[in-house]
């Protein structure tokens, strides 16, 4: 297994860690903060990954598949989390969820088919708008910290919609082919 793919690997082994840190009180204060760098480092190593994969040419079909796996997980525990905190509506969660769930069932379809949907620049917008909502809303600084919050909640609904919008229809063709 390569170093990338073992990145992914770690990216994932984080995940429950921060869900503890995120969901118990038993740290106080303290347990959000360690629940913020967990993610933040998780966060890195999706960046990490991917560019080490690239530039030593170690690109799997393992990598491929878990990373972006690797990627909603993360965000989705850092939802769910945050929602039972009252910091984001559910229904928002549910939205951003979807599109996941929806996009990777395309994505399977397109497999199937012999077809590689490459990931669109919205979509990469998507996530990064996504990851830095979830560090401002665990931050939690308050003050004009809650209107940056706000801001970047809507900011990543309306691109969930649009870059759903877009793969779908820049990729519409694959729910014609036939096999």
């Amino acid at each position: 297994m390569n170093l990338p793919n073992r990145i992914t690997l770690i990216r994932i082994l984080m995940i429950p860690f921060f869900v503890f840190f995120m969901a118990t009180e038993l740290f106080g204060e303290a347990g959000r903060w360690i629940a913020l760098a967990i993610f933040s480092v998780a966060s890195f190593t999706d960046y990490l990954d991917g560019h080490l994969a690239r530039k030593h040419n170690c690109i799997t079909s393992f990598g491929k598949f878990m990373d972006p796996l690797a990627d909603k997980l993360l965000v989705g525990a850092a939802l769910i989390c945050l929602v039972g905190l009252n910091l984001i509506e559910a229904w928002i969660v549910v939205v951003i969820i979807g599109r996941e769930f929806i996009i990777s069932g395309f994505r399977l379809v397109a497999s199937d088919k012999g077809v590689v949907i490459a990931a669109s620049i919205w979509g990469k917008v998507k996530t990064v708008v996504q990851i830095i909502m979830i560090i401002v809303l665990i931050a939690n600084f308050g003050g004009i910290f809650e209107a940056i919050g706000v801001a970047l909640i809507w900011a990543s609904l309306v691109l969930t919609i649009i870059s759903l919008v877009d793969y779908v229809y820049k990729n519409r063709q694959i729910l014609s082919y036939k096999n």
